[in-house]
């Protein structure tokens, strides 16, 4: 199976204020697509080719660095245009919610971990909200290593490499992600992952 990028599912601008067209632009279109070329010439002739992206991530792990790298980020970034919405954040989907209260405390609690999660990742990487053995937890991975490969399922994710940031809040991560949990998450696709983990 080769990697194609996807098209983003919305417009440049629909983010804005939170993330910007040139953040989009540059995050999409330059970074995301290099995942995609990298991964399909290093994927040629391996034991790989052929398979699903996620049997890819994970049979590459700690196998074949280069592969990995971008076959990570190539699944990470899949997700991660879909964990965005205009008008996001906002209310949880009710199961999730309920959820979300019984593993990790409350709402609020669970926002101001998965902040910090992200904020002290230290250098490039993500924080996560994955379900292990049927709960939800908290983590972080660095550069492009998530749950998978830990045995976990992502169902929510926030890429904190610079890329991703720095043109709309320089070196302000901890603003960058509030922003992120506050007026970007798409539930309703963090619901769905949710629904097919359990």
């Amino acid at each position: 199976m080769s990697f194609t990028l996807p098209d983003l599912p919305y417009s440049y601008d629909a983010l804005a204020p939170y993330m910007s067209r040139e953040t989009l632009e540059y995050h999409h279109d330059k970074h995301h697509l290099a995942y995609v070329n990298n991964g399909n010439n290093l994927l040629k002739g391996t034991e790989w080719e052929g398979k699903s992206l996620e049997e890819i991530v994970k049979g590459s792990y700690g196998k074949n660095a280069g592969l990995f790298n971008n076959a990570g980020q190539h699944y990470n970034h899949l997700h991660f245009w879909n964990w965005l919405k205009p008008n996001g954040g906002g209310a949880i989907p009710g199961e999730l919610e309920k959820k979300i209260v019984e593993d990790l405390g409350s709402v609020e609690k669970f926002k101001e971990d998965f902040v910090q999660a992200g904020v002290t990742q230290f250098g490039s990487g993500w924080a996560w909200l994955a379900v292990k053995d049927g709960k939800l937890v908290i983590d972080k991975t660095p550069n492009g290593e998530s749950p998978l490969v830990k045995g976990a399922t992502p169902i929510l994710g926030v890429d904190v490499w610079e890329h991703s940031y720095y043109i709309d809040y320089r070196n302000r991560r901890p603003d960058y992600l509030k922003a992120f949990v506050d007026n970007l998450v798409n539930w309703e696709y963090v619901a769905q992952l949710y629904s097919k983990a359990v």
